[in-house]
């Protein structure tokens, strides 16, 4: 045999091995941890996790026990049928709705950048329109306009909160612009 072929038969060996014993434990204490956290979940983003429906019934049924040793049983037989589900998608977007995720926490930084420069400078208005020119001026405007007022009076930010809300569902992720706020303003 030539030496990659030794070096190709030996990686095989090495990828149809199976798991140690202690790995094989790792990951069922994984998933099991993983079903712990879809039990804290509140039911709306239970709801929007595509579980298959005999795990959707065990957490729903683990929710509703109280005693410790049924518990313990119940995150056991989760665990187990979270064997048979790919936990990738489930874990990404758990991470987003923790704000681990770097897409979506780029994309919020990049809606603050707006909300301050819209509430501070008086041409990024316009800027604002060239990049989502979909956008309600009118409210947009009128929702500048109470910001900066709550900001000169130490008033609360409500103004400034919905203007995020507006930015967000103008800007939805895939629509997000080309150029960053900041280049613009540093010109």
């Amino acid at each position: 045999m030539k030496p990659n072929e030794t070096n190709n038969a030996a990686e095989a060996d090495i990828e149809d091995s199976p798991l140690s014993k202690t790995k094989r434990k790792a990951a069922m204490d994984a998933l099991q941890d993983l079903g712990v956290t879809l039990v804290s979940l509140p039911k709306e983003r239970l709801a929007k996790l595509d579980l298959p429906e005999a795990l959707n019934d065990a957490i729903r049924e683990a929710k509703r026990i109280t005693a410790n040793g049924a518990i313990r049983r119940q995150m056991q037989y989760i665990g187990r049928l979270m064997r048979n589900v790919d936990t990738a998608p489930i874990i990404d977007q758990l991470q987003r709705w923790e704000g681990k995720h770097n897409a979506e926490t780029a994309y919020f930084h990049q809606l603050e950048r707006w909300r301050t420069r819209l509430i501070e400078e008086e041409a990024a208005l316009q800027d604002f329109m060239s990049h989502f020119p979909a956008v309600d001026i009118q409210q947009l405007r009128t929702l500048i306009r109470n910001a900066r007022r709550e900001a000169a009076a130490n008033k609360p930010p409500k103004s400034s909160r919905e203007l995020f809300k507006l930015l967000r569902e103008v800007t939805a992720p895939g629509a997000a612009p080309e150029e960053e706020p900041e280049d613009e303003a540093e010109e």
